[in-house]
């Protein structure tokens, strides 16, 4: 027992408790054995150790140990005398079985089983003894073994479809192997068949019946649950494959629907004309009735839109006495910031990453290879003063990760890294665990849809950084205030997929450097009954009041 803090079963009480009633004398020798709490995984073919230890941790080298199976005459290796014996040992582990001697003073060792089998796969017990006293642990040992890739084949018709059959080979234990479609979702099986051969290793044959023609591709995967590692293979099922229906049952429906509308047409005229008379006059004054109700709508409609106006006229001027603070309406943040014409600098591009001949757009050079960094492009302008925004449409992002926003000039972008504003990155974007806001903790955000437009706000003299879904108007996300000093720059991440990122149109744009901060454009700010404005979404963000619009704000989780 290499880490007695690491055997969680005992606690100092429980530990004092032991030696207490341990043997006491002048030659009497008292100590306890302990294994491995979890199962110990090891692959096939490979080698694999089963350690135990002595508490207290005293010298091993001249006991008797051995190692066994369910019973102490199946020996998997004995030591004894200092030297291993041979004798009595298991005729299966005859030259795979080695003592790791290293710790033996210490109390700690454990038995090297090479090149290991499906056989060697379960419980053992490892046996400590010195004098006339003696102990014992038990651990457990897990085998696995990858075995073949799928083969999948079309095997024939099958009632209305087409029977796919799945073979793999070679695999412990029995692995788990499912079905998918083109869009990955789960298709059960039509049949499931497993056998071991004389070595024990698993071979499955799973069948699916695929009754839509449109189906395209159909996957295979066999997952070895221990090790957590999976193979597929798919395959595409040509149309002409699937059955054709006969030209008699499709004859036979038509005639029945044919005849079941006559039928229902016969009654309907019937009960039509014995009522005629009746329905008019209902008819008559149901319209009547419904022009009336159509005034009384029109003359609350009338009234509600004024109201609208006026609470919308309200809230916007509201919003103008203190928009540095709102988080409201992308158009009505416009028109106190500058559109910036933002372009792509390729000599900061990652060489994983292209960018297009206009320097707009960004992509995977290759989306067949993935990179261990993070791969990442700024924009060629930076930006030093002023109010301004660019708009970025994301293309394909949806099963993508990708990231925008913005930077400082002297941030590390060698390698992988973690964007976060202590470390110079204001970023949103598309993460495994969903959209999420780069701060710390991570902050997962609540979208009502997707943005595939996103407007980045930057107010540099504030250190104000605000996103927005540019579809909609709706705001996404603003970081705390935080202090800019020197230049900042336009930020684009790609991790993986086939996103691209490209800014938007700069038409119609005006040049030059972004609005500065005036009297012109900032009004004496307003305190307005039950309102407060706030720049801050983060969990860790300063509390922030409802917006006049947009009282949502996202969920701050930890990552």
């Amino acid at each position: 027992m290499g880490d007695l803090s690491g055997c969680c079963a005992l606690c100092p009480l429980t530990s004092l408790l032991l030696l207490i009633q341990l043997p006491t004398g002048g030659s009497a020798v008292g100590f306890f054995v302990t294994g491995p709490l979890d199962p110990i995984v090891a692959v096939l073919g490979g080698d694999t150790e089963l350690p135990c230890h002595l508490f207290p941790p005293i010298s091993a080298e001249d006991m008797e140990l051995r190692w066994f199976r369910s019973k102490s005459s199946e020996a998997v290796f004995i030591y004894q005398n200092r030297v291993e014996q041979n004798e009595g040992q298991m005729a299966r582990y005859a030259g795979r079985t080695s003592l790791v001697s290293d710790f033996l003073a210490q109390g700690q060792a454990a038995v090297r089983i090479q090149r290991v089998q499906v056989s060697d796969n379960g419980l053992y017990t490892c046996f400590f003894r010195k004098g006339g006293f003696y102990e014992e642990a038990s651990l457990e040992l897990k085998v696995a073994g990858v075995g073949s890739a799928p083969q999948v084949r079309i095997t024939g018709p099958e009632e209305d479809g087409v029977r796919v059959v799945c073979t793999a080979s070679g695999w412990f234990p029995k692995p788990q192997v499912q079905w998918r479609d083109l869009s990955g979702e789960k298709s059960p099986a039509f049949s499931e068949a497993h056998s071991q051969d004389a070595e024990g290793l698993f071979s499955v044959e799973v069948a699916l019946v695929v009754r839509d023609s449109s189906a395209g591709n159909v996957t295979c995967s066999v997952l070895n649950t221990v090790l957590g590692q999976e193979k597929a293979m798919a395959i595409f099922i040509p149309e002409p494959f699937f059955p054709q229906a006969s030209p008699w049952k499709l004859a036979f429906l038509v005639s029945l629907t044919v005849l079941m509308a006559l039928l229902l047409g016969a009654g309907y005229y019937t009960w039509r004309e014995h009522f005629r008379k009746l329905l008019v006059m209902q008819e008559k004054e149901n319209l009547r009735l419904e022009k009336e109700q159509e005034w009384r709508t029109k003359e609350e409609v009338l009234k509600d839109t004024d109201e609208l106006r006026t609470e919308l006229g309200w809230r916007k001027s509201a919003y103008l006495a203190a928009w540095r603070k709102a988080q409201l309406y992308a158009d009505w943040r416009k028109e106190k910031f500058q559109a910036w014409p933002v372009t792509l600098d390729p000599g900061s591009a990652h060489s994983n990453l292209v960018v297009s001949h206009e320097n707009t757009t960004v992509a995977w050079k290759d989306t067949n290879v993935s990179s261990e960094d993070t791969c990442s492009v700024l924009g060629f302008e930076s930006i030093t003063s002023g109010c301004c925004y660019w708009e970025v449409e994301i293309r394909d992002g949806d099963q993508s990760e990708w990231a925008l926003g913005v930077c400082r000039e002297d941030v590390n972008r060698n390698g992988w890294y973690v964007e976060s504003p202590d470390k110079g990155f204001w970023v949103v974007g598309q993460y495994k665990s969903g959209h999420c806001a780069r701060t710390v903790p991570l902050t997962r955000l609540s979208l009502r849809q997707v943005p595939h437009r996103v407007g980045v706000f930057l107010d540099h003299e504030e250190g104000d950084v605000s996103f927005y879904n540019m579809t909609d108007g709706s705001h996404i996300f603003s970081f705390p205030r935080a202090s800019f000093f020197g230049a900042i720059f336009p930020y684009f991440m790609i991790r993986s997929g086939d996103v691209s990122l490209t800014i938007c149109s700069k038409e119609g744009w005006s040049e030059g450097h972004p609005v500065p901060h005036n009297s012109s454009f900032l009004e004496e700010p307003v305190s307005l009954p039950g309102e407060g404005f706030s720049s801050g979404s983060a969990a860790n963000a300063p509390s922030v009041a409802e917006t006049p619009l947009l009282p949502c704000k996202p969920e701050a989780v930890s990552p």
